[in-house]
């Protein structure tokens, strides 16, 4: 069940972002050079220079307009993601989350529904025997309140049902005959996988947890000796092992006698359902067993609903005595299944009904009320009672019947239709008696609905469900290698508040993403467009910002900034909004708000100071070594611009506090500690390398003064309403034209309806995993490349050598027999011409020019 592991659904959204925004500023770049060309052109009559000084001044252009394309690529969105899920993964494996598939991480950050197990990840799996009824003879423990009381206490009222004698348990087992005990030890110790084992120098149980606690119950107060003698001294037949779909499992047995016992122990309602006969008396040599009354059936009824609304777990024990085996039912079965040995299961004699109490985990409720805060709804599916389950989800806080939750059983689940799923799904808080089947069409009908579903299992039999959700979560100590190997992140501590914290780090990885975006894109804009301007507007065509200063601006914003901006741990604030829809934009509207906010502030300062800075602040007209000066003001303001910018695009909310959690980054403030260093060590020592002049206490104190201006402007950006921007500027989109991804029309077969109209090629959002037909690269170069270099990346090295094979035999049939053929290449068939064209396979991938 190893998968391969591709760009992921984030990845896949930057890449056609990057392309987008690559082809902008190319065009930008072109244009500038176009525009600089021009200049250059019609100034050469009049130009004195020599032709080495026109050969560099020309060079000089080309360079500055090279430079805005190297800007304006946004290298560092691959490395964005990529620390950001190694961050996650590190630390999220801290915080028991064991990640085997990385887009996960990010997944998990938009989930919409868990449906959680309840065993060992609600509950602590540490279950105890609380409670015991022995037939019609004697009970103890499950006196407590109930938390839930069965939906149907309004029938029968006046109808007084008896209850068995209620003792200490002290009491209990010494009224017991040693026959009894023995047959309660023989119907746990031997129908059982569980064994006995030295775990940290002591000797206790491994295995189901439901047996473990049968087993304690059995060793501390009935008596029992080892597990593996008391099995060593029975006589073993046959063994039906445990079946979600009948919720029991069985174990034949040879008595002294020559007869033969199968015990039986599973689901209590299932196996009453199947008693005829109940244990009366339990303290002769010999248990007395009597017919089980309708009375008797309600009254063990009631135990089961008092004990499920106890949250205990029940477990019912019974057996059937047989004179040979197997018994003519099963004649010529050679495994017997639990669907075969259903022909026996009847006639059967209750022994005892179990009450096994699994407390939840002090974590769970606060966990599930962060998960309803993140807009998560959770669902529990559980093997249980109904009435446990929903006790147990009515305690946590998931089963809310004042909002309209509904609980349900397994089979009337599975029996409903995909219209009557539809319509159930969205309100179903709790599936009780639940196989691995139904949390598969469980997960199924929610995807379906557009739910981004995480799940949880731990048997074999989950598998399909893990596989198909969009998160599975495996448990670590419980699970079995095939559900860790389907799942995509594991639980190391099988606790529900494990995923919670996955929730956390989901949401900051989309959120560091989007952090650096809005920043780079506000550089991108700012950069592009003060090197054009000052470029055009320039008598020599030289940028304020110049070549190498331009490039130590790029390692800024990309390098520097993905490693402060990707490494933010979540903020407990990243629970308080809803998660983002499949189809949300990669770039909200509250983003497009501060970069052109903040983009409109970088440039309103750098112009003022590049057109008025002779004016505003003295600096001499026409004299190179001012303007030299003003030009270093004008970079060194830039820079601080972005360094301030990059702490106010720590939020990407409303909120004012950009400082949360800023003192917990150590790698935010190292990297900007060293962005600092090395922009004061340039405006000191760069000297003609950067092509700047050592800047005055003033003009030091106006770049950081003006550079700071960008945090209580982003305060104010943050203070305008979303609403306003919204109505001011209604919709922002790259134009599709960037990704020269064209449709054209496809005309339709013969009685075919439908619409005249079809893309012949699929976008790239389109392509799935499984899509047998071949994906287009998403990156730029590759579209620059075009459809020759697409067609070979995809077709595989193999492939395209037994292609150039099959053309090298047909040009030497050419030459020998003098006529012309056409490459017998797969996917290539020949036109009406006789020429070659493209086959359907092929023919997806051709655009129009």
């Amino acid at each position: 069940m190893h998968t391969e592991q591709g760009d992921t659904p984030l990845q896949k959204k930057l890449n056609r972002l990057a392309d987008s925004i690559a082809w902008l500023g190319g065009g930008a770049a072109l244009l500038l050079f176009i525009v600089l060309l021009i200049k250059f052109l019609a100034g050469l009559s009049t130009n004195p220079g020599t032709p080495a000084q026109k050969g560099q001044e020309f060079l000089t252009h080309f360079i500055t307009s090279v430079t805005v394309v190297v800007v304006a690529v946004p290298e560092g969105l691959p490395l964005a993601v990529t620390l950001a899920l190694a961050f996650a993964t590190t630390r999220m494996m801290r915080d028991n989350n064991l990640v085997r598939v990385l887009k996960a991480c990010e997944t998990m950050g938009n989930a919409t529904t868990v449906c959680s197990d309840k065993t060992g990840t609600l509950t602590q799996n540490k279950m105890t025997v609380v409670a015991t009824t022995l037939g019609k003879f004697k009970s103890f423990g499950g006196t407590d309140e109930p938390l839930e009381e069965p939906a149907d206490t309004s029938e029968k009222p006046d109808k007084v049902i008896a209850k068995v004698e209620h003792v200490p348990i002290a009491e209990f087992v010494k009224s017991l005959g040693d026959t009894t005990k023995q047959l309660i030890i023989q119907a746990n110790a031997v129908n059982s996988t569980a064994f006995e084992a030295d775990v940290n120098g002591e000797k206790s149980f491994v295995g189901s947890k439901t047996e473990v606690a049968l087993l304690t119950l059995c060793r501390d107060h009935l008596g029992a000796a080892p597990v593996q003698e008391e099995r060593s001294n029975s006589n073993v037949v046959q063994v039906v092992p445990f079946d979600s779909a009948v919720k029991y499992m069985a174990t034949v047995v040879k008595l002294p006698n020559g007869k033969f016992r199968a015990y039986v122990k599973g689901a209590s309602e299932i196996l009453l359902a199947q008693c005829t006969k109940v244990i009366s008396d339990a303290s002769g040599d010999e248990p007395e067993v009597v017919d089980l009354t309708e009375h008797n059936q309600e009254m063990f009824s009631q135990t089961i609903t008092s004990y499920a609304g106890q949250t205990l777990r029940t477990i019912g024990s019974s057996y059937r005595d047989f004179d040979v085996w197997p018994p003519p039912e099963l004649e010529g079965e050679q495994e017997l299944t639990a669907a075969q040995f259903n022909k026996v299961h009847k006639d059967m004699t209750l022994v005892a009904i179990f009450g096994i109490k699994d407390p939840l985990r002090p974590t769970v409720k606060d966990a599930i009320k962060d998960c309803q805060r993140a807009g998560v709804f959770v669902r529990m599916v559980t093997g249980d009672n109904i009435l446990t389950g929903r006790a147990i989800a009515k305690e946590c806080g998931i089963y809310t019947p004042e909002t309209g939750g509904i609980v349900m059983e397994g089979p009337d689940f599975r029996r409903k239709s995909d219209e009557e799923l539809k319509e159930l799904v969205p309100h179903l808080q709790v599936l009780a008696r639940s196989s691995p089947e139904d949390k598969r069409i469980l997960v199924r009908t929610l995807k379906e609905l557009g739910e981004t579903v995480a799940v949880t299992g731990d048997g074999t039999n989950d598998a399909p469900a893990l596989k198909m959700a969009d998160i599975g979560f495996a448990m670590g100590i419980a699970g079995t290698e095939v559900a860790k190997e389907a799942a995509a992140i594991i639980l190391m501590d099988d606790n529900f508040a494990s995923i919670v914290k996955g929730i956390s780090w989901g949401r900051a990885v989309n959120d560091a993403v989007k952090k650096f975006l809005q920043f780079q894109l506000t550089v991108n804009i700012t950069a592009v467009i003060l090197t054009f301007v000052s470029a055009v507007s320039s008598g020599k065509g030289e940028s304020v910002l110049k070549a190498v200063q331009l490039l130590w601006v790029n390692l800024i914003m990309d390098t520097f900034a993905a490693l402060a901006l990707a490494t933010d741990p979540p903020a407990p604030s990243v629970l308080d909004r809803k998660p983002d829809r499949k189809s949300a934009p990669l770039i909200t509207t509250r983003m497009w708000k501060m970069i052109i906010g903040q983009a409109m502030c970088q440039l309103v300062i750098t112009f003022t100071l590049y057109f008025g800075g002779h004016e505003l602040l003295g600096y001499t007209r026409g004299d190179p070594a001012q303007q030299l000066s003003l030009d270093t003001l004008v970079f060194n303001t830039f820079v601080w611009l972005q360094i301030f910018n990059e702490i106010n695009n720590r939020r990407l909310d409303n909120k004012l506090n950009i400082f949360e959690g800023i003192t917990k980054n150590y790698w935010f403030l190292g990297i900007n500690c060293l962005m600092v260093g090395g922009q004061v060590l340039i405006i000191f020592v760069g000297g003609p390398a950067f092509q700047i002049h050592k800047l005055n206490g003033n003009e030091w104190g106006l770049s950081i003064g003006l550079g700071a201006l960008s945090l209580p402007w982003g305060a104010c950006i943050r203070m305008f309403p979303d609403s306003w921007f919204e109505a001011i500027i209604p919709d922002i989109t790259i134009p599709s034209w960037v990704t020269f991804w064209k449709k054209k029309k496809k005309k339709p077969a013969k009685g075919e309806e439908g619409d005249l109209e079809a893309p012949a090629v699929k976008r790239p959002d389109e392509f799935s995993s499984d899509d047998n037909s071949i994906s287009p690269p998403l990156r730029s170069w590759t579209s620059l490349r075009g459809e020759r270099a697409r067609h070979h990346i995809h077709r595989g090295f193999k492939e395209y050598m037994h292609d150039q094979k099959v053309r090298a035999k047909n040009k030497a049939k050419e030459v020998a027999t003098g006529s012309k053929t056409h490459p017998t290449v797969p996917g290539w068939s020949s036109g009406p011409s006789g020429g070659p064209i493209c086959g359907e396979g092929m023919h997806q991938l051709t655009t129009d020019r």
